[in-house]
């Protein structure tokens, strides 16, 4: 991270992180750089010239021109004399972009994995979440589990790990001595801002360039970006009017309509999960005090009375996990609402536009399918409707992007 040489004699995983190694240099940001919003294709840079420390681009050290370095917030930049070959996630919208990238041979583990069926389409077979090892055991994190992984990099927030709060028994020591010990961190925690996240918070697509950046997969991500602007473009021009577009009551999907007790959230939040409602300029329902609240019962609903009710991560979260059932996703939560004296009166709930929403972790594949299906679900006239009994096999003439086109990327023919 200081610009200097590897020492000689490293061996593989050494070298793979070499300037990363140092848990304080990376906790701290190594070249005192910020991990910022430009990029490598931002900067053309001969291989002698060194990176400047605030651009956050990967480019090749002025020491040795086969090293480069990658950058991303908190972690700083992090200096590589090869692309890591293994890696490990903690929330799944990380393996969703490596595998994008064509990493999927390098994948070791996730929590909060996404459920296979929705890699199928991309020709991608995933684990489920029950097969993987697990970082997270018996109320904490397994800091054994972390030296057995033994992967080349964490595609994880360092910051995440002892700020999230849920185990008070893991410090920031705890994680510089991983980060020492096992391997360096390279994340951001963009699914959503936390409160310990006072740092950048990337969108999904800044982020993924900077896991191109450290896998050396330039060709892959500005491919898949072409994919996504495209889809972007024909979304944006067969939209209605603004004025013709419904609002949406988003709950979450921990949600429980059987005693009343509903979770709203706001379309418009930051962070990726919320990437499909924002990029289809979902209005929100909900007052922002509703939300704010955190809690709310059939009346609120009623006072609001949305045309459509989407269930946050519903998609993924019902059923089998390999699979989506819409059986399961009606029993759970539209057949309680029809069977509720209040709930028998919303709107949504008569006309039929209860929905199963996107599922909270996603990367750029995930997000595609999601995008498609958003589109589908709140303008069926204008995308075709949305089939729950085919999901994620879309027939081929409702389809927005081109799958085909999705998976050679993935495989490599750029």
């Amino acid at each position: 991270m200081n610009g200097e040489s590897p020492p000689a004699g490293l061996t593989r995983r050494e070298a793979v992180g070499y300037g990363g190694a140092a848990a304080a240099g990376l906790l701290a940001g190594c070249t005192g750089g910020d991990g910022g919003s430009s990029t490598a294709a931002e900067t053309e840079e001969s291989p002698e010239a060194t990176a400047d420390p605030d651009d956050g681009t990967a480019t090749e050290t002025e020491a040795d021109p086969s090293s480069y370095e990658a950058c991303i917030e908190p972690a700083g930049c992090l200096t590589f004399e090869e692309a890591p070959e293994t890696y490990a996630v903690y929330n799944g919208g990380w393996a969703d972009m490596a595998f994008a990238l064509g990493q999927r041979d390098g994948f070791v583990t996730a929590g909060n994995m996404i459920p296979g069926f929705f890699f199928e389409p991309f020709g991608l077979d995933v684990p489920s979440q029950e097969e993987l090892p697990a970082m997270w055991s018996e109320g904490g994190w397994d800091k054994e589990s972390f030296y057995e992984l033994d992967p080349d990099v964490f595609l994880i927030d360092p910051e995440y790990l002892h700020g999230v709060g849920w185990d008070s028994n893991w410090s920031e020591a705890d994680t510089e001595e991983v980060a020492e010990n096992v391997a360096p961190f390279f994340g951001n925690n963009m699914r959503r801002r936390r409160e310990f996240h006072d740092y950048e918070l990337y969108s999904l697509y800044e982020g993924f360039e900077r896991l191109a950046d450290l896998f050396q997969e330039r060709e892959r991500y500005e491919a898949l970006a072409a994919v996504h602007e495209d889809l972007q473009a024909e979304i944006a021009d067969r939209l209605p009017p603004e004025s013709d577009r419904p609002e949406v009551a988003l709950i979450n999907g921990g949600s429980d309509p059987e005693a009343g007790t509903f979770f709203p959230l706001d379309t418009r939040g930051e962070g990726y999960e919320m990437k499909p409602y924002r990029d289809l300029d979902v209005a929100s329902a909900f007052p922002d005090e509703v939300v704010a609240g955190g809690e709310a019962d059939y009346e609120t609903l009623l006072d609001v009375d949305p045309e459509i009710i989407i269930v946050h991560w519903g998609i993924g979260t019902t059923g089998e996990t390999d699979s989506f059932s819409a059986d399961a996703f009606r029993e759970q939560y539209v057949a309680p609402m029809e069977a509720d004296d209040a709930g028998s009166q919303l709107t949504a709930v008569q006309e039929g536009n209860v929905y199963p929403g996107a599922y909270g972790e996603q990367g750029p594949l995930v997000n595609l399918l999601q995008t498609e299906m958003k589109a589908q679900q709140l303008y069926p006239e204008e995308f075709g409707a949305f089939d729950p009994e085919a999901f994620p096999n879309v027939p081929e003439e409702k389809r927005l992007f081109d799958r085909e086109r999705v998976r050679d990327i993935v495989a490599g023919e750029v």
